[in-house]
């Protein structure tokens, strides 16, 4: 093999020899964890129970509990059995694996976060398609895989995958915050069933809320055109049923308007549209708001889900008819807490967007660093 095809496009400084291919059963001691039951792990982390438990999920939400004992520390783990053959996770310190659970063992430090993104590159190749999903100790430990000699290199890339891995975490979660902030929010800034008022307002709001329905605030239509129309070079956006949205050659509506998803797995998914824009033929299409449109759309958003749910006409594939958009009850306040509301809610809405924005930027930059940082 060309020494050249053994070095990646991309590393630190200082280092240039090429990396070296082996196979797995070569470098680690290739084995799996045990039968675990259920009843010996604890939810929380305590004295008696300090250790984490990993089973065939591979990432945080995997973890089974804790464990008062643990076999393995600072080990890659494989997941041999399911959905999830084949992923491949670096355990930093003492956890604790289940039968589901493959571990790759060094004692020279070949086990770190870079060799462990390495293989994930790679062993979903292996697994079995055969009845369930399987990875199995044979195989991994054939898999041929290619490694940096240096494992002063190898620390290099694992500190900085790590601090990477870092960074999506934390925006991550400051999304799942914000996503949790929002979800509270409108359950409690909007009257719940039987209630004329909510249980939050801005300051100097008192007045009852009132009822009536989707059709007295806007008017609804639907698109004419089938989803065949679209041309990804066209000037103009074409909402469809779908959550994306794609490009047409004319329009037919102009904003603003909300469009609503008529059928299909996301039916009731809305769409803020300004400008000018076109529909399909199952979308429909509000205009002529005789109320806040943004105030309107957070509204729809907390009462047509739970319609939907009641009295979607259902078969092959999921509808909803235009009277239950023109009939369904919506309760609005003044106009001046309309208009705070929905501000507030699309202030929310644009921040919630920018830290999505953020990590998908990281994770598309991992994905990068994965493909030219690696041979």
């Amino acid at each position: 093999m060309n020494k050249n095809s053994l070095k990646p496009s991309i590393r630190f400084k200082g280092f240039a020899d090429a990396w070296e291919q082996r196979k797995l059963g070569e470098v680690y001691k290739v084995t799996r964890g045990y039968v675990l039951a259920s009843t010996e792990t604890s939810d929380k982390k305590n004295a008696e129970n300090p250790y984490p438990v990993y089973s065939s999920q591979t990432k945080d939400n995997g973890l089974m509990g804790y464990f008062k004992n643990y076999l393995y520390s600072d080990a890659i783990t494989w997941t041999t059995d399911g959905v999830n053959a084949g992923t491949v996770r670096f355990r930093k310190g003492k956890f604790y694996c289940t039968n589901v659970c493959g571990v790759l063992l060094s004692d020279e430090g070949v086990a770190n976060k870079m060799t462990a993104e390495a293989l994930n590159k790679i062993a979903w190749r292996y697994v079995s398609k055969v009845g369930n999903p399987k990875l199995m100790n044979n195989i991994m430990a054939q898999i041929e895989f290619k490694l940096p000699i240096s494992l002063k290199e190898q620390t290099k890339i694992s500190q900085f995958f790590d601090s990477l891995d870092d960074l999506i975490t934390l925006h991550q979660r400051k999304l799942d915050k914000l996503s949790n902030i929002k979800k509270a929010l409108l359950e409690k800034m909007f009257p719940k069933n039987g209630s004329d008022t909510p249980e939050i307002r801005f300051k100097g709001f008192t007045d009852a809320w009132e009822q009536r329905k989707l059709g007295e605030y806007a008017n609804i239509t639907t698109g004419k055109l089938d989803a065949n129309a679209m041309n990804p070079d066209g000037q103009y956006d074409f909402y469809t049923s779908g959550i994306q949205k794609y490009k047409i050659d004319y329009p037919a509506f102009r904003g603003p308007a909300i469009t609503i998803a008529g059928n299909g797995a996301t039916v009731g998914y809305m769409h803020i549209a300004d400008g000018e824009f076109n529909a399909y033929q199952r979308t429909y299409v509000l205009t002529e708001f005789k109320t806040n449109r943004e105030f309107l759309y957070f509204q729809i958003g907390q009462k047509l889900p739970q319609k939907i749910a009641l009295e979607a006409r259902t078969g092959s594939i999921p509808y909803i008819v235009l009277d239950m958009l023109t009939d369904l009850e919506i309760q609005t306040p003044k106009e001046i807490e309309c208009i705070k509301i929905g501000t507030f809610f699309s202030d929310l809405d644009n921040l919630i967007t920018l830290h999505q924005r953020k990590l998908d930027k990281l994770n598309n930059i991992k994905k990068a660093c994965l493909e030219k940082m690696f041979v």
